[in-house]
């Protein structure tokens, strides 16, 4: 994901000279530069400062299968719960990992075994109204996952839980307060690993530098990296607790182009960028922008009954579209739900050359503009997005 837009400057010139320097040299044999460089920039952003040792990968894939295989190993234990809706990634292990679609997987089984999935707290999956309050959502799926710990994959099994702070393909939604807090009380009593999945979210995505700093009291034992780290360059990365890494044989983690250096010195030149430029703030505030054209959509009598739901935090934003006939997002009496609207209001905005996508099993369309969409940048599209939501919503 290029957090930063295309081609920005800095990190271009970094990567320029890198090129002319050292394009690459195998981790496993000696750290290159701008590798240690890194660690340095990231070191101080870390949501825990118990999260201080590093591995650079190429793809959010190869991250997530590493962080795996850390907590099989230093648990001694196998088995791994993930929860409705995820994304981790489409390599053999990962597809295992993710449950946001069927298409991931699909025809390439039998998948990687002692994988396990429990509830998100979404209306959809748990099959109740959209108006549950998000308390009770929370409390039902807590109460599952104590269930599935007893009765499909006991504690003294269960290595890790892994999720993404805020499910990506999933939908965009981001953890109702109470649910990580309550994963972590349960991986603390049953000596269970907790992942924290960053790919889509961190790097400043959601107005934090990460996350999971919107839930300040979760602390995650290993946290995997990509996307935002490196503009668009292959890095990805797994942090944990030096005492977990340590458990690890010298070479058991390695690959030939992992942590290379090149795109290590362009994730050196996106730290730099995200503190120089303020990037947090402009997150914040083209935020506020956004979320405030979409509310007022909801509000809107003639718009709003076709709006099931608007979430997200910071710029991974996502909106909802009622599904006619479907008994969770009910609407009012004689209202009108036009069908596939993630679909049309797409096409829509396209023809005015704004690009949105689509994502989830159910009608969401997420909103992923860079992190340095310009104030006059956000009106445009603000104003082509409400356009298109409205003529939808009026054609039936």
């Amino acid at each position: 994901m290029t957090n930063l837009g295309h081609c920005h400057p800095k990190v271009t010139a970094a990567a320029q000279d890198q090129c002319a320097t050292l394009v690459h040299g195998q981790v496993n044999i000696g750290f290159n530069k701008p590798y240690l460089n890194l660690i340095s920039k990231l070191l101080p952003v870390m949501p825990h400062p118990s999260l201080d040792t590093f591995f650079f990968w190429n793809s959010g894939a190869e991250a997530v299968e590493a962080s795996i295989k850390l907590a099989r190993h230093a648990t001694k234990k196998h088995n791994v719960i993930v929860v409705q809706g995820s994304y981790h990634g489409r390599t053999f292990g990962t597809m295992a990992l993710t449950k946001s679609k069927t298409v991931y997987a699909e025809g390439f089984g039998p998948v990687m075994p002692g994988v396990f999935t429990t509830q998100y707290p979404y209306f959809h999956t748990q099959g109740v109204d959209k108006s549950t309050p998000a308390d009770v959502l929370v409390k039902q799926a807590l109460y599952q996952l104590e269930v599935l710990l007893k009765t499909q994959t006991a504690p003294s099994d269960t290595a890790a839980i892994l999720i993404e702070p805020v499910l990506g393909e999933g939908g965009y939604l981001p953890a109702p307060p109470g649910f990580l807090e309550g994963l972590r009380a349960i991986c603390d009593k049953n000596k269970i690993l907790l992942i924290i999945d960053e790919v889509q979210s961190g790097f400043g995505r959601t107005g934090k530098y990460f996350a999971i700093e919107h839930y300040p009291t979760v602390k995650p034992d290993i946290m995997v990296i990509a996307k935002g780290i490196a503009n668009g360059f292959p890095l990805s990365g797994i942090v944990s607790t030096k005492e977990l890494m340590d458990t690890q044989a010298p070479g058991s983690m390695g690959g030939t182009y992992a942590g290379n250096a090149v795109s290590c010195a362009a994730g050196v030149a996106c730290a730099e960028v995200m503190q120089e430029d303020k990037i947090l703030d402009n997150v914040n505030a083209r935020s506020a922008e956004l979320f405030g054209m979409l509310h007022e959509l909801q509000a809107d009598p003639k718009v709003g009954p076709c709006i099931a739901d608007v979430r997200g935090l910071g710029l991974m934003v996502g909106i909802e579209f009622a599904i006619p006939n479907d008994p969770y997002t009910s609407v009012p009496e004689g209202f009108k739900v036009p069908a596939k609207m993630a679909s049309r209001v797409q096409a829509k905005a396209l023809e005015k050359d704004v690009l949105l996508l689509t994502t989830s099993i159910y009608d969401v369309i997420r909103f992923i503009p860079p992190l340095t969409i310009s104030k006059e940048e956000m009106a445009h599209g603000i104003e082509v997005i409400k356009q298109a939501i409205i003529d939808v919503a009026h054609e039936g």
